[in-house]
């Protein structure tokens, strides 16, 4: 089984002090950060540019793990990976058909690459790169907002991805997004899932260490 990693998203952060919060995520005991990109378009929330990815890199030597929820990725891709983005998922939503194309630039950049996918997307949507990404990034709630409640039947995806994965591209994570808790964090892990996004589980505790274990432990 792969080793367990939580990736806070700085969407429950402060913004007006995201240098700190960052510091303290990896104090905390963090894997990896979580930015979560929105345009309004895509999604109907708006969050930040690569300008904040830029920022926060001089914060932390943790990986950036930039989830970029918006339309035509691809023009974008390259100012991420030169704010210092070192792992960048998209859509395949809004990437259709050009999803292969928009991982290989990715990759091509000096990034790893990932897949999104929504909880009403069918894993079979991106059965024709699974053996070419980095990570799978399946959604457990509807992207645009956090403090969602948590999709349980995505679990489904995650299983099937774990053993695709298992076949054939072996070093991929399973990640997923959205409504993660301490109540249900356990299941998830038991479905294949290696990294766990998790935004105000983390923010609003007042043992972020603590919490951050317990998370890894999947309790």
């Amino acid at each position: 089984m792969k080793h367990i990693q939580i990736a806070p998203s700085i969407l429950s952060a402060d913004f007006s002090a995201m240098g700190q919060a960052v510091e303290t995520l990896q104090q905390a005991g963090a894997d990896l950060i979580h930015c979560d990109v929105m345009d309004g378009s895509f999604v109907p929330n708006i969050t930040f540019g690569h300008h904040m990815v830029r920022d926060i890199r001089k914060h932390t030597s943790l990986p950036l793990d930039v989830h970029l929820m918006i339309e035509r990725p691809e023009r974008h891709v390259e100012n991420f990976i030169k704010a210092g983005a070192d792992i960048v998922t998209v859509h395949h939503e809004a990437c259709g058909a050009s999803l292969k194309d928009v991982l290989r630039l990715i990759r091509s950049l000096g990034a790893k690459c990932g897949a999104v996918i929504n909880p009403d997307t069918p894993l079979s949507a991106v059965y024709g790169v699974l053996e070419e990404v980095d990570m799978l990034l399946v959604m457990s709630v509807f992207p645009g907002y956090g403090g969602q409640k948590f999709i349980p039947h995505v679990l489904e995806k995650t299983r099937e991805a774990r053993a695709i994965f298992d076949r054939c591209n072996p070093d991929a994570d399973v990640e997923i997004d959205g409504g993660v808790n301490l109540q249900n964090c356990g299941g998830i892990v038991a479905a294949g899932v290696n990294i766990l996004v998790a935004g105000n589980t983390v923010f609003c505790s007042d043992d972020m260490e603590g919490t951050i274990a317990a998370l890894k432990r999947g309790k």
